[in-house]
């Protein structure tokens, strides 16, 4: 009798302290988690903010919470059985990974369109330095100058110069002003035009003519820029196709031959191929990509 209430005693212990331990891991990762989503969502508003997009960042984390979550669970039906017992710990570590890249994919979505606002307003940039210049020409100071840019062009020109003259008219100093404009925007064409401005401000110079050359030099660096990527389209085709073809050809297999590959997976040298080959690809999709990245 007393052995069986020593051994129902010890069973009690050992699962109140494993329900502890389980109850702090789970509180430390839902702190971590808590404080891991405010940061994301300060970035995600700032980087929202910075693209006139009104969409609250509280949606966007947690749409990247939802996506982790789906994913997750599609990545660990296949490892859900406990024959043999190191399956769910493999399939633990792999459906956590994928998962981690699946939540950051609002912030993948976030920077295309960054990527892309940035060179629209790259090719706009073509269109008002001529009209910048030809303002100075008919005698118009350079703030009616940006002003006729804000009337005369639509999309992110006009949000940004509109920005910038608002914060000149609520006492905001020009050089100040022009300074968060670069800031705000980040591309290399407009430092160099904002540079030119306050250097002609302070020292001098015709900025009609700086105007007409930084629209000469933008033009031809965009066209060598468009003559590169031409050139490097072939490599840039050989690397998706790499980098995707293993992976669709796995799911091809888990889909067809369920039988010959889900076993392949689920076993111990199955699963170590499988991470080697995912970092194999990774460190060739990373080396064509360095290859191909050529700056102008």
């Amino acid at each position: 009798m007393s052995e069986s209430l020593l051994f129902i005693l010890s069973s009690l212990l050992i699962g109140l302290s494993t329900m502890g331990l389980i109850w702090a891991l789970v509180s430390t990762f839902a702190d971590s988690a808590k404080t891991a989503s405010s940061i994301y969502e300060k970035e995600m508003s700032r980087s929202l903010e910075a693209m006139f997009l009104f969409v609250p960042a509280r949606r966007l984390v947690d749409l990247g919470w939802m996506s982790a979550t789906v994913v997750f669970m599609i990545c660990m039906l296949p490892f859900c059985s406990l024959d043999p017992l190191y399956l769910p710990i493999i399939g633990l570590v792999f459906a956590s990974l994928v998962g981690f890249a699946a939540f950051h994919l609002p912030t993948l979505a976030v920077n295309i369109l960054k990527k892309r606002r940035l060179e629209r307003f790259n090719l706009q940039l073509l269109e008002v330095l001529p009209m910048m210049s030809n303002a100075l020409r008919a005698g118009f100071s350079i703030m009616q100058a940006f002003e006729n840019v804000a009337e005369g062009t639509d999309g992110p020109m006009r949000q940004e110069v509109n920005l910038f003259l608002q914060q000149t008219r609520v006492g905001v100093s020009f050089s100040d002003a022009l300074q968060e404009f670069d800031h705000r925007v980040g591309s290399e064409d407009l430092t160099l035009i904002c540079t030119s401005i306050e250097i002609a401000r302070r020292a001098g110079g015709n900025l009609t003519e700086i105007f007409d050359t930084i629209a000469a030099t933008i033009r031809a660096r965009l066209r060598i820029h468009r003559h590169v990527k031409t050139l490097t389209a072939q490599g840039r085709l050989q690397g998706i196709v790499i980098g995707t073809m293993p992976f669709v050809l796995g799911i091809g297999l888990a889909i067809f031959k369920p039988d010959l590959m889900i076993p392949f997976a689920c076993s111990m040298i199955g699963a170590i191929l499988l991470g080697v080959m995912t970092l194999l690809v990774i460190c060739g999709g990373l080396m064509i990509r360095k290859i191909v990245t050529i700056d102008v």
